[in-house]
This record gives structure tokens, sequence and C-alpha cells, in this order.
């Protein structure tokens, strides 16, 4: 279930507000530049080629493609039994910027986005069917968990793909770690 609680920096016991409302997600990230949008999900087969899973959403990514420029879509699967998952988690974990928007649309899962506009942190819990788009410049980390289950579809301007740039904060490691959903 997407999920949004807002933190002050110097406080993470206790957010300042919190909602699962996806309209009111939409709108409380728009006010800091993140896009979040929610498509249907399709049915696709337990374990879909990336062909098969980018033909399945290709006129949400056309779409975005003609908005933003992007010339790179791919998608990244993650399984729970992958032993790089920790050196994975790692990266992803410690606060960093890129120079161009970070675009996800999770068709499998979930995971944990934290945004750092300014002295307010931003934590949205995306799962299957969410779109984010982190824009460039913007201080965050995400986390999968411990033993992620997700497939994500990504897209870029730079063929490079994703590229980091470390803050050197530590701030990361005072907030919560995602805990995955279980179904039930």
């Amino acid at each position: 279930m997407t999920h949004l609680r807002i933190f002050d920096t110097q406080d993470e016991s206790k957010p300042t507000r919190a909602t699962s409302d996806a309209a009111e997600i939409s709108q409380l990230l728009k006010g800091i530049g993140v896009r979040f949008e929610q498509w249907p999900t399709r049915g696709l087969p337990a374990e879909p080629s990336e062909e098969a899973l980018l033909a399945a959403y290709a006129p949400e990514i056309d779409r975005l493609r003609a908005e933003g420029g992007y010339t790179t879509v791919d998608s990244m699967r993650v399984l729970p039994d992958n032993p790089a998952n920790p050196e994975l988690r790692k990266k992803f974990l410690s606060e960093h910027r890129h120079v161009e928007d970070e675009v996800r649309f999770m068709v499998q899962g979930d995971g944990l986005f934290f945004l750092r506009p300014e002295e307010t942190l931003y934590a949205v819990e995306i799962s299957a069917g969410d779109l984010i788009s982190v824009p460039a410049g913007m201080r965050h980390w995400f986390d999968m968990g411990e033993r992620p289950d997700i497939s994500v579809i990504r897209l870029y301007v730079d063929p490079a793909g994703w590229v980091a740039h470390y803050t050197g904060d530590a701030i990361a490691d005072r907030f919560p770690r995602h805990e995955p959903v279980v179904a039930a």
C-alpha cells in the first residue's frame, strides 16, 4: 500500500504528517517537485520478459518519453535469494543525487523512497502500480528491504543509466528501514 510520512530531519521519532490517500500524496509530493502517479496494473505472467513488461506499459512509457525526453527504458528485477542483495541495498541506502530525474514505476513488490528537498524528509512507500519521479538534484535514498522481491521499469535521459552522486551525509542511518509488505 502506498503511504507517505513527513518528518522533520531533526526528529525521526514521529512523523509530522502521514497519509495513504493517493490524491493527497500526489499533491504533497507535487509541492516539492516530485511526480507521483498510479497506473493500472496489467495481468502479466509470473516472470515476464523485459520485452513483455515494457510492451504491457507501452502507452504510459511512450507518454513519459514524450514529456521528459527519456531515451532509455529498461526494467530491473530483484529476487529475495539474490546473493548480491546486501551490496545492492547498500548502494541505494546512502543519500545521493542524480543529474537527471530518477523515474521508477513499481511493477511488483514495494520499496521506500526517502526524499529530502530541504530540512523536511518525505518517506514514500511505493507499491505495484506506483510511478515516482524524483527531480534531478534532490537528495534522496531508497530502501528495498533485506529480501526484496521487486520489479521496476526505469526511464533515463542519459543512456549511461543510474549514476549517483553521494552526499556523504549519514542521515539515512537515522531513519527507519523498509519492512516489505508480506502477503497474508
